[in-house]
């Protein structure tokens, strides 16, 4: 892999590290971060399915490691950038990253997570539990995406790479 693209998913990384620390919405045993969302979104335009995969991968864990994030934000941030980043490439479209996002997490990510959270953390929860609270914060996250991307494109800064 190039630096240059080594180096922009660092960064996206670590926004998404930072971001954690400034913007999250408590959700019960939870915590949603709308600003993964939106860099998954972002990950998932300029590297695909696999790089933007790797992002969240990262974020989540420097954040679990940090104590910003719980051991859900796995599950709550790789499938939606992976699905995210799936879409994409198959439509070109910014649009479904972001329908892809919300669905890999605030659809897919909700339902693992019950049987993650069950071996991980010891919590014993119904199918839907973890549903309400990944909707709302990939919802947001997805919108604050399309947001930053629309900006990022009028100001020539980011062009898709995949």
């Amino acid at each position: 892999m190039e630096l240059k693209r080594l180096t922009q998913m660092a960064m996206l990384s670590a926004l998404g590290v930072l971001g954690s620390l400034f913007i999250w919405i408590p959700l019960g045993v939870a915590k949603a971060f709308p600003v993964q969302h939106a860099i998954n979104v972002i990950s998932a335009v300029l590297f695909g399915p696999v790089g933007a995969g790797v992002v969240a991968l990262v974020t989540a864990l420097i954040r679990i490691f940090t104590g910003t994030g719980s051991l859900l934000a796995i599950p709550g941030s790789v499938l939606g950038a992976v699905l995210a980043g799936l879409l994409y490439r198959y439509t070109r479209r910014i649009g479904f990253a972001a329908i892809g996002e919300f669905v890999g997490t605030g659809v897919l990510a909700s339902l693992v997570a019950v049987p993650y959270a069950a071996i991980f953390m010891g919590t014993q929860v119904g199918a839907f539990f973890f549903m309400p609270g990944f909707m709302a914060s990939s919802a947001t996250g997805a919108i604050l995406g399309l947001v930053i991307w629309h900006f990022l494109e009028r100001s020539k800064v980011a062009l898709p790479v995949n």
